[in-house]
């Protein structure tokens, strides 16, 4: 578990699968992430995060302190390996749309990288997005990540003709 002054990123339990999967329909929430999910295939991620848990990874629910509203899906894992960054340690995050522009996603952002450095021993923290998603990349530069030359690819497991198949990389090094 992670605190910070407004937020608690945790494990995920069964009481945050409604919160979940409600962000994961959400067509506005997942218009630069990829495709709206229904709950098998919300609970398919969850499961996916489940198996970094052995090395301290996986992404957390993001808690509010004040009230325990389920804000949202964030933290570290490991990179895939359909792509460049297979293996790394990679940032994400995904915030239910009630609770955008509060600073919420940089606030968990900033705590789970924080974490990553005294807990694992990587050089770097890298996080993808669609090349159209430009809120998530001033999100990584507010974090302190640097567009990575070279590090644009093409998912290789979205259709050629989807807007969010080119995909740019972020990192942040090591302190």
């Amino acid at each position: 578990m992670i605190e910070t002054e407004r937020l608690i990123l945790r494990l995920p339990e069964p009481r945050d699968r409604a919160a979940l999967h409600a962000m994961w329909a959400d067509p506005e929430v997942m218009a630069e992430l990829g495709p709206v999910k229904d709950e098998a295939e919300s609970d398919a991620v969850l499961a996916k995060h489940d198996l970094y848990r052995h090395e301290g990874l996986g992404f957390c629910t993001v808690e509010r302190r004040d009230d325990g509203a389920v804000l949202g899906f964030c933290g570290l894992k490991r990179g895939d390996a359909h792509n460049p960054i297979a293996g790394e340690v990679e940032a994400g995050w995904i915030i239910a749309r009630p609770y955008w522009r509060h600073g919420y996603a940089f606030e968990a952002m900033t705590a789970a990288i924080g974490w990553g450095w005294h807990h694992i021993d990587a050089p770097r923290i890298v996080a993808i997005t669609s090349a159209i998603n430009l809120k998530s990349q001033r999100l990584m530069e507010r974090l302190g990540m640097h567009r990575l030359a070279g590090g644009n690819f093409d998912h290789p497991l979205i259709a050629e003709s989807d807007p969010l198949r080119p995909i740019v990389t972020y990192a942040i090094d090591r302190p």
